[in-house]
């Protein structure tokens, strides 16, 4: 008997006060047809009310793959759980998703995890053990002393705990029920063995899977397609149909955001750079060429969403990968792939021509393990305690991401970005820059808006080295606060850095090194 059924029979699975967990990565991944069926349900009858949904990381883009902003709907969505939130602005309304007015509003209440927390979560439900212990997060908003992750006022109850265990402190999630769970695959045959060979990511799909059935909840899965039972080899189905109550067949469900298939997303040949994007010569080219100056071949680098992810694909067009020189590197990200060159934007996440994958939870051990010991993310603000901010700042409210787990861990980081924003316009020639319209926003501010990770804890504590790229100047943290190490030609020293900071660096280099002129080549 086929476990076959209709997204609208999904949606009709689930009840008044539900907990409902799904996942996706951007747009990888993300059972699209099943969350707008629940939003669809709702509009059509006022049910089912009041539900709490987990998603481990960002699901959807929030424009043309909807994700978790499907079921952003008052009355509909009473919490939300999640590693992350989506941000864009929409690129023709110029609106930000639902999901984030809610947030914004205090419509709902809204928990912010670390993606790495969220997704060990999900292995302790599946044990049925009281909950997740760690330590990473500490003194970061996940800590309770600095809010315990909560993103809006009507958040009461408290899902992150302080506790002390054998003379140390740690950070405490309790496990709670999962009713209902959606996921994704390529293929399911009649008893809903599910198979991934046109999926760039696993995530969390395996995990929600154990998690929900340990609670006693109902898995529906969306595929691609429906073949025969028996026709597949075994390794290939990485979620077994014992764990899966229906699946839903939609054939023209997209890869990822911009992409309805691309098989050197799946690996399988090298990524050649007549495949890859090209940045045009602006702020973000020259951040990227620093960052890649960072980068050492034979040691795994782990690059975070924005500016930092442009770094390999510099490296690319420099002529680094040349002739087989990509093998010399080893790029991953949060959500498993290794190999390849990590894409930017909206393709984030996975790697073109990757040669291995770890599900979402493996790569979650394999980053808190020390595995990733040269680390590139992206910053917001930096704070005169050299704390940096990801998280929440100005209208965006995008949580953490990896980013927690990822600097936590990494002994050697950096942190890339503009020195301001809003309307920062530079001009690039003769080897530097010149800013010929300052961004209304400092980015180094006295005090972040949110701790997304203490870097000055990290560097005294645990030897970690940390330095913030920009367009016009380098620093490094020091025991005793940030210094300026490097500047760019064309920049004067007062006016275009110390006056845009809200602090003073504790040193400045002397005699204060130039960017290299390479940075600002054609």
């Amino acid at each position: 008997m086929s476990k076959r059924i209709t997204a609208e029979d999904a949606a009709e699975l689930i009840r008044t006060g539900d907990t409902v967990a799904s996942v996706g990565v951007i747009g990888w991944i993300t059972p699209d047809a099943l969350l707008k069926a629940v939003a669809d349900r709702f509009g059509a009858e006022g049910a089912p009310r009041d539900l709490t949904f987990y998603f481990p990381c960002g699901t959807g883009d929030s424009i043309d793959i909807r994700g978790m902003d499907h079921v952003a709907v008052e009355g509909l969505m009473k919490r939300i759980v999640s590693g992350s939130y989506v941000n864009p602005l929409h690129p023709v309304k110029r609106t930000r998703p639902e999901l984030m007015r809610l947030i914004r509003e205090n419509r709902i209440e809204a928990y912010s995890w670390p993606i790495g927390a969220s997704m060990h979560w999900l292995r302790e439900v599946a044990r049925r053990s009281p909950g997740y212990m760690t330590q990473i997060g500490l003194g970061t908003y996940a800590d309770p002393r600095l809010g315990g992750g909560k993103f809006t006022s009507r958040c009461t109850d408290e899902l992150i705990e302080l506790i002390e265990f054998r003379g140390k402190e740690y950070l405490f999630y309790p496990t709670f029920p999962l009713n209902v769970a959606f996921i994704r695959a390529s293929s399911a045959d009649a008893f809903g063995n599910l198979s991934y060979e046109d999926e760039a990511l696993m995530s969390s799909n395996t995990a929600l899977a154990l998690a929900t059935k340990a609670c006693g909840g109902i898995v529906v899965a969306q595929v691609r397609r429906e073949v025969e039972r028996h026709t597949r080899l075994a390794q290939d189905c990485r979620v077994p149909g014992v764990l899966v109550d229906h699946y839903v067949v939609v054939p023209d469900q997209m890869s990822g955001t911009d992409n309805r298939f691309d098989p050197i997303y799946l690996g399988g040949r090298r990524a050649t750079p007549d495949v890859l994007p090209r940045l045009p010569l602006g702020a973000d080219k020259v951040i990227a060429r620093r960052a890649a100056r960072e980068v050492k071949p034979g040691l795994t680098s782990i690059f975070g969403f924005g500016a930092s992810s442009d770094a390999p694909l510099v490296m690319a067009e420099d002529g680094l990968f040349d002739n087989g020189a990509i093998d010399n590197y080893q790029f991953t990200t949060e959500h498993g792939p290794f190999g390849g060159v990590v894409m930017s934007g909206w393709q984030f996440s996975a790697n073109m021509g990757p040669e291995a994958l770890l599900d979402g939870l493996q790569q979650f051990d394999f980053i808190d393990g020390g595995n990733c010991p040269f680390a590139a993310l992206a910053f917001a603000q930096f704070d005169a305690a050299c704390n940096v901010n990801v998280s929440w700042f100005g209208a965006s409210n995008p949580g953490a991401g990896g980013f927690i787990d990822i600097a936590h861990n990494a002994r050697d980081l950096v942190f890339t970005g503009t020195f301001t924003t809003g309307g920062l316009n530079c001009a690039i020639a003769d080897g530097g820059l010149s800013v010929v319209r300052e961004g209304s926003v400092r980015k180094l501010v006295a005090s972040a808006d949110h701790v997304t990770y203490p870097v000055r804890t990290g560097v005294i504590e645990r030897g970690q080295t940390a330095k913030l790229l920009t367009e016009r100047a380098v620093f490094q943290v020091e025991a005793e606060g940030l210094a300026l190490v490097e500047v760019a030609k064309g920049i004067d020293v007062r006016r275009d850095i110390l006056e845009q900071m809200e602090f003073a660096p504790h040193r400045i280099a002397e005699p204060l090194p130039m960017m290299e002129e390479a940075l600002f080549a054609p």
